[in-house]
């Protein structure tokens, strides 16, 4: 199978802004495609204009895993072609769903949270992740993540001052209730069906997506004859989109694009 489409799009996911991919999308418009990273709703801001309207962000605290899904599904279903989705952690679980619904010419899920049926048992993920699912707390209250929970789930290993660069710059108020819609059926995908290509990546320092739990997301999938491939890096922490290394990251992306 040789995938034609030249249009990308980058599906953000939670805890921070669409300029996750801000160096991305101009990386790969200069390998010939069309690149978009639309925001999910309710989230057209940068970091500090979203940031300051909690405590009355309640139509983004209300909003749903699967209104954010549909969100991106129309979006793609408006396109001239389907399109190659890229999806990063929550992104890249909504990857693997957008792949399921048939809508995408290809799929690449990095350091994605699994669907449902593969329980993240891992410890360092339930460290990084239970805060954000917000037991005991309102609904209608988004949840932003502190300075150093940021530290142990998207930069641990990091130099400080880049640390809290990253977070002044990306990290934003969330929905509780999008976040425990990973464990609902709005997160399910029909691991044994045919789809177009998918690639699943990791890194070996990611605590809140770790690579035993993105290598299990893989193994989920039937082996049918579909296009399917698992790669891991070395040196990758969840902040991967922003760390020095990202553009071998894009080139593995798009060698793998023209090989499939």
């Amino acid at each position: 199978m040789s995938i034609h489409s030249k249009t990308i799009v980058f599906v953000t996911g939670a805890f921070v802004t669409n300029a996750c991919w801000e160096d991305w999308i101009p990386y790969f418009e200069s390998k010939g495609y069309k690149a978009i990273a639309p925001p999910w709703p309710f989230k057209d801001g940068t970091a500090k204009e979203l940031r300051d309207r909690q405590p009355n962000d309640i139509d983004l605290a209300e909003l749903t895993l699967s209104e954010v899904v549909d969100h991106y599904s129309e979006i793609i279903k408006q396109l001239p072609e389907k399109p190659i989705v890229i999806g990063h952690s929550l992104g890249g679980l909504m990857t693997q769903i957008i792949v399921n619904r048939d809508i995408a010419a290809a799929g690449i899920a990095i350091h994605p949270v699994p669907p449902l049926g593969v329980f993240p048992y891992e410890f360092s993920f339930l460290k990084a992740a239970w805060k954000s699912l917000g037991i005991f707390t309102s609904l209608k209250k988004t949840y932003l993540m502190s300075f150093p929970d940021w530290q142990y789930a998207f930069v641990n290993e990091m130099p400080l001052k880049e640390q809290k660069a990253a977070y002044e710059r990306y990290t934003i108020p969330e929905s509780k209730i999008v976040a425990r819609g990973g464990l609902t059926n709005a997160a399910k995908v029909d691991f044994d069906k045919p789809h177009v290509p998918l690639l699943i990546t990791s890194g070996d320092l990611d605590t809140i997506t770790p690579a035993h739990l993105n290598k299990r997301n893989f193994d989920k999938y039937k082996k049918n004859g579909s296009v399917i491939e698992y790669k891991e890096f070395q040196g990758r922490n969840h902040f991967v989109l922003g760390q020095s290394t990202w553009k071998e990251d894009a080139d593995y992306i798009l060698n793998w694009l023209k090989k499939v």
